[in-house]
This record gives C-alpha cells, sequence and structure tokens, in this order.
C-alpha cells in the first residue's frame, strides 16, 4: 500500500511517499514560500535527481495539485496515477485532550481541529488547508490526523494542571499539552528496541533537540510529563523561543519597552532563545563556530542551552524514580556532539559513561554512545515523524477506520 504522508506549515508543505510494503520511501518534497514571493516547489524522487520548480504558488491547493503533479511526471514521477495512493496521513500539532490517539478524518474530525484553532492559531489553520486540499483533488482518498499532542495525554494530571485558578482550565483548556509527541513516541519505541530492552519494562527520557526542543519523561511507554506546555513556547530554551522564564517580566516589559500582546508574543517566540543571546543566528551550527572564534555570547547561549536540557533530565529522572535509557533525536540531538558531551559530562550521578569516540563518530547515525556496563544508557536515535505517521494511517485504514 502507499500512503502519503503530508506536513502543512503557515506557508510550507512536506510530503513523503511511502511504500508500505517494506515501509520505503518513493519520493519526498518540500513546497516552500506558499503565497510569499520566491514560491517553489522541490521534488526528490529517491535515486533520481532533485527536481526544483519555481513559480507562483498562491496556496496550499496550488501547493498539492503541483506535488501531485511531479509525483505522477512522466520524467521524474514515482507513480503512474494517483489512484495508486490509498491513504493520506496528516501532521496536526494540536488535538487538545479531545485525541488520545491518531483518527480516521471525518467532518468531526475537521470541526475539532477547526475549535482548537485558538489553541494553535499558527499550526492548525494550515493542516485545515491540507486537508481540504486534498478533499478537493484527491476525493475519496482516506484521511488520517496524527496529533503531535496526542503521545503526551497520559500525562497525570497533577502534570499537565498550572497553578492558576481551576476556572480557566474548565472556561478555557489552559494546561500543558505537551508537542513533538509523534517524534517522541517514534524515538522512545525504537530506543527500547536498539537496546533490547522491553519497553514495558523501562523508564525512558527522550530529547528532541532542534530548533524547537522538548524532554518527554516515559515510564513504560507512557508519558508522565514534558516540557512544552499550553503552547510549544514554554520549556526549553530553543532556537528563538525563550522557553521557561518568570512570568512577570512579560508584563514588566510589556510596560517598559510598550509592547502591544503581539509585539510580546513577537520577542518570545522570535526574537528569543539561542538568537536572542548571541545575537548571531538561530543556527546552532553557526553558534558554535563563532564561539569557537572566540564570540563570549555564542558560547553563553550553547552553555545556558546545555544547562537547560540538563535540568530537565534531572527533573525527569527525579520524576521517574530512575531511568535506564536517554535519547537525543532531532536536528542538535543528532548532529550536535560536543552538545551532547556537555550534557552528559553533567549526569554522571546517574550511573551514566560516555565513550567519547563513540559520540564522536558519525559513521552510524544511531548508536549507542555510552560504555559498556553503563548504568544510563545514552543513544542517538534519528527521528522518523512521517514514518510514524505512515504506520499510524495505514493502521488506521486497514483496521476500518
Amino acid at each position: 500500500m502507499k500512503v502519503l504522508v503530508l506536513n502543512c506549515g503557515s506557508s510550507s508543505l512536506k510530503y513523503q511517499l511511502f511504500n508500505m510494503d517494506g515501509e520505503k520511501i518513493l519520493a519526498k518534497g518540500l513546497v516552500d514560500k506558499i503565497g510569499i514571493v520566491g514560491s517553489v516547489l522541490e521534488h526528490n524522487p529517491i535515486g533520481h535527481d532533485k527536481v526544483v520548480i519555481e513559480e507562483a504558488i498562491p496556496n496550499h491547493s496550488i501547493a498539492i495539485k503541483m506535488m501531485v503533479d511531479a509525483l505522477i511526471d512522466k520524467n521524474y514521477g514515482v507513480i503512474s496515477d494517483m489512484k495508486e495512493i490509498k491513504a493520506i496521513g496528516h501532521r496536526v500539532v494540536h488535538g487538545g485532550a479531545a485525541f488520545f490517539a491518531s483518527a480516521f478524518i471525518n467532518e468531526h474530525v475537521i470541526e475539532e481541529i477547526r475549535r482548537l484553532v485558538e489553541l494553535a492559531p499558527l499550526h492548525n489553520p494550515p493542516s485545515l488547508s491540507g486537508i481540504e486540499a486534498c478533499q478537493k483533488i484527491l476525493p475519496g482518498v482516506p484521511m488520517v490526523a496524527v496529533f503531535d499532542t496526542a503521545f503526551h495525554q497520559t500525562i497525570p494530571k497533577e502534570a499537565y494542571m498550572y497553578a492558576l485558578p481551576y476556572e480557566y482550565y474548565e472556561k478555557y483548556g489552559i494546561r500543558r499539552y505537551g508537542f513533538h509527541g509523534t517524534s517522541h513516541r517514534y524515538v522512545c519505541s525504537r530506543v527500547a528496541k536498539v537496546a533490547d530492552l522491553p519497553i514495558e519494562q523501562t523508564k525512558t527520557i527522550t530529547c528532541h533537540l532542534g530548533n524547537g526542543s522538548s524532554i518527554a519523561a516515559i515510564d513504560r511507554g507512557s508519558v508522565i510529563n514534558t516540557s512544552m506546555g499550553f503552547t510549544p513556547l514554554e520549556g526549553l530554551m530553543m532556537g528563538t523561543r525563550c522557553g521557561d522564564i518568570d512570568p512577570a517580566i512579560v508584563t514588566f516589559l510589556m510596560e517598559k519597552e510598550c509592547l502591544g500582546v503581539h509585539q510580546m508574543n513577537n520577542v518570545m517566540n522570535k526574537k528569543s532563545g539561542m538568537l536572542g543571546i548571541s545575537g548571531i543566528s538561530s543556527d546552532v551550527r553557526h553558534i558554535q563556530e563563532e564561539a569557537e572564534a572566540g564570540n563570549e555570547r555564542a558560547q553563553l547561549a550553547l552553555d545556558m542551552f546545555a544547562k537547560y536540557v540538563i535540568q530537565y533530565i534531572g527533573a525527569y529522572a527525579a520524576e521517574l524514580n530512575g531511568v535506564d535509557l536517554i535519547a537525543f533525536t532531532a536536528g542538535i540531538g543528532e548532529n550536535a556532539a560536543k552538545i551532547r558531551e556537555n550534557i552528559c559530562k553533567n549526569l554522571a550521578y546517574l550511573g551514566l559513561e560516555l565513550d567519547e569516540e563513540v559520540n564522536n563518530n558519525r559513521s552510524n547515525p544511531e548508536r549507542e554512545i555510552t560504555k559498556a556496563g553503563s548504568k544510563t544508557r545514552v543513544f542517538v536515535i534519528p527521528t522518523n515523524e512521517e514514518l510514524m505517521i505512515a504506520r499510524d494511517t495505514i493502521e488506521i485504514v486497514e483496521g476500518g477506520n
């Protein structure tokens, strides 16, 4: 069965086409700058040269039509007819408290995603656009919504509640939801398999570290806490997001800088984090280069990021009452060996013994980076959210919705 996986952003569309017989990727691509000057489609049929098409792409409907044309093109397509696609999986960021798992898309699910727009105004509208565009362009193809928040629905109430008046939870749904759930779910199951441990008996901390970062505490396959909260702003310091700060800072800065609500939100989401501290970039690779050249603010940004991760791992190790496995994933987690080293050296109290040679050797992307006999074992596990979405999609579609 061939399954198409879509991840719609506000001005982008990422896609992968899988042949689930063997879970092989047939093609993947990106439509970027939708509705913006300079829009482009980059189509990569596996085993062949990448195709780049530059033209005006005003909306997601046009983007999906271009993707369809690329997939069936006689020169660089990978299928002969779109009828070969038997199901479509959509990444949806916010499922609120309504969805504990992925769901077959029907009118009820669409209305729930629409209702949750106020909780994820930047993320859910593009998902709706992608779903609606597929309904028009690929009518009759069954679709599944895979929610970033679903994996975190096992978090107990004492962990997901905020110490605000209870009425705000009841009226507005203000609570911790958590994000990156599809990545945490994949990595948790994969690291248990690589470590040859039964997930049902394993305490795991998964660290999704990228431009957006979050950490999850997972007890025997169920999340008990996670660093992102009501929005993806809470938790770790990130590429451009501030993460945890004293909430009084918000009103203080709004008064001192004469900032409106939207301006303050922009400061915290787009001007803070690694970018705000380094003054250089949100890209860790660039920041590391500057730090090595002696830039003190760049080094400070790296040190702060590591400190945040160390604090959350420590807190979650205590909450789990011990930890068997720690997994690093995503852009920073998979590629920044020095950051992993700095984090792990501060976790020796967990009985963790880092193998620096293996940590620095990137020849095997998926590997254990602790020494034999280490009480807490640490792994690098490349995430694969798209494969997880494809798996959920085929399971739900073949299971009769």
